[in-house]
């Protein structure tokens, strides 16, 4: 199953079955922006809307975008008549629907979904304002290097989403490469307990000129 035909299928139950790394990655995001004027914000992967509510409501304006149309009409529901503009788009091909530089762009539990960060890390750097903000909240590959993946269940069984294992050090060379300095690198465990392996990996970027 494809990724973009798996998240429709998971929207049904994407926000009402249990998922640590989900609910850690929403902790992880509201602590790394929590001092970031957002201003105009595109948020990638916004799914049914986690976090999209709590950007919205600091933001000027934000652009959802997502791949899945079924994630995307669960997140429109939750914010109908906000100041939200939702795009559906594969964020692999050029960015030709953003409408103005933007001052953060924040990306969250997608690009183990993505086999190319370069094109990624290129489009968000056109895409944002001269020193503006980057935000990425992975599964950490420490936890992929386990076994863990995106997956969820069906009537039928497991569905496990295509995924690809990138390293700490392939986030900070593909920031690096397309013209961000790393500002912050944060890791969230499980019940904060630090004595097990981490489960999501925030990073903070900053634009350069």
């Amino acid at each position: 199953m494809n990724v973009q035909t798996a998240y429709n299928s998971w929207s049904d139950t994407y926000d009402t079955v249990p998922n640590k790394t989900r609910d850690l990655e929403a902790v992880a995001i509201r602590q790394l922006l929590a001092d970031i004027p957002l201003g105009n914000v595109i948020e990638l992967g916004c799914g049914t809307g986690k976090n999209t509510e709590w950007l919205a409501a600091k933001a000027t304006q934000v652009t959802a975008v997502d791949f899945s149309a079924e994630m995307l009409a669960r997140a429109q529901a939750k914010l109908a008549g906000g100041s939200v503009r939702f795009r559906q788009a594969d964020i692999t091909q050029p960015w030709s629907w953003t409408r103005q530089p933007a001052d953060v762009v924040a990306c969250s539990l997608m690009l183990e979904h993505i086999e190319d960060l370069g094109f990624v890390f290129g489009q968000g750097h056109a895409a944002l304002k001269p020193n503006g903000f980057f935000y990425l909240g992975e599964l950490h590959p420490f936890k992929q290097y386990l076994g863990s993946k995106a997956r969820f269940e069906t009537g039928t069984g497991v569905v496990e989403l295509p995924c690809f294992t990138h390293h700490v050090s392939d986030y900070l060379a593909a920031a690096r490469q397309h013209g961000f300095r790393c500002v912050e690198l944060r890791e969230w465990f499980d019940d904060d307990d630090k004595t097990t392996v981490p489960r999501i990996l925030g990073l903070l970027f900053q634009k350069q000129l």
